[in-house]
């Protein structure tokens, strides 16, 4: 970097940079490294910009700025993304929280807020049998939200914030995530009960009323073809879906018979082009009364929700 004299000069210079680098997003790339070096954020920053460079910070914004342009994530060299209003830590061990997540955390709280208005099942409440039908009348206890493959803690560390009447549980295959994932918990004052193993497995035998995930849902062989900062920096297993990206999702319907009841509430994000298949899977099992498809703010079917009210 030139000796700039102000920070919009640095803004500039590297803004540059990041674009023959073949960044995406260049400029929001460097405003993030500038707030992260300088300690500001929000309006803050932009009053800051005429201000000198402060040769404190040159060396960190340099090493940032060309961490970048060789294509890492700017969220891994901050080591942070906001999610839901929230800062949430992030490390090459977890998925880069998306907007689009946001929007199956609000349907999640949504429709679990018009199922159990104070977050209870109450006595006389009957589950679902595996027919759909009258099960066991349950004790009065806290609705069980389920989070499959918790990754950084996004949706679950958000549920139990937004909803603290609830209990919520999240699992992942991977201890470094599941580190991650406790850390962001306890960042955010929230109470989740995180397990480490594969998809349901963690969670046999558990009442469970919502069950919501953002699976690995990338067809194997589509990866080579992503961007590199998605590539080359982000965890394989969280992107892997299988043959066709929908590996999870049958294996998913497959345990839920390790549940004493299917979820009255179940939550899935997908992949472009796989909501009708993943809206068939859900029909097929035959628990939910109501199927419901939501699209991204691009208009793409990213989420599919399964309801019994």
């Amino acid at each position: 970097m030139s000796e700039v004299k102000s920070i919009r000069e640095a803004f500039a210079e590297a803004s540059s940079f990041l674009s023959r680098s073949g960044c995406n997003e260049p400029q929001r790339s460097v405003q993030l490294l500038l707030e992260h070096v300088l300690g500001v954020s929000g309006a803050a920053y932009y009053m800051a910009l005429a201000d000198p460079f402060p040769a404190a910070v040159k060396e960190a914004f340099e090493a940032g700025v060309t961490r970048r342009g060789a294509g890492e994530p700017v969220q891994y060299i901050i080591g942070e993304q906001e999610f839901y209003g929230r800062p949430f830590e992030v490390t090459p061990d977890v998925l880069i929280p998306r907007p689009e997540t946001e929007l199956l955390v609000e349907a999640i709280l949504r429709y679990g807020a018009e199922l159990w208005p104070d977050g209870i099942v109450t006595p006389g409440e009957a589950a679902l049998d595996s027919a759909g039908g009258a099960g066991d009348v349950r004790a009065a206890r806290p609705l069980t939200a389920v989070d499959i493959g918790a990754g950084s803690g996004a949706i679950s560390v958000t549920l139990a914030a937004e909803a603290p009447a609830w209990r919520v549980c999240a699992g992942d295959i991977s201890p470094a995530a599941l580190a991650v994932a406790e850390r962001n918990a306890l960042r955010n004052g929230t109470a989740v009960d995180f397990r480490l193993g594969d998809l349901l497995e963690p969670f046999a035998g558990m009442e469970t009323d919502i069950l919501v995930s953002n699976p690995p849902y990338i067809p194997g062989e589509d990866i080579a073809g992503l961007q590199r900062e998605v590539r080359d920096h982000e965890p394989r297993t969280a992107l892997d879906g299988g043959a066709d990206g929908l590996d999870p999702y049958r294996r998913m319907m497959e345990q839920l018979t390790l549940l004493p009841a299917p979820p009255r509430l179940i939550g899935f994000e997908l992949g472009f082009g796989q909501a009708e298949q993943v809206a068939a899977l859900l029909a097929a099992a035959g628990h939910w009364t109501e199927i419901i498809t939501i699209n991204d703010l691009a208009g793409i079917p990213r989420h599919v929700l399964g309801i019994t009210k």
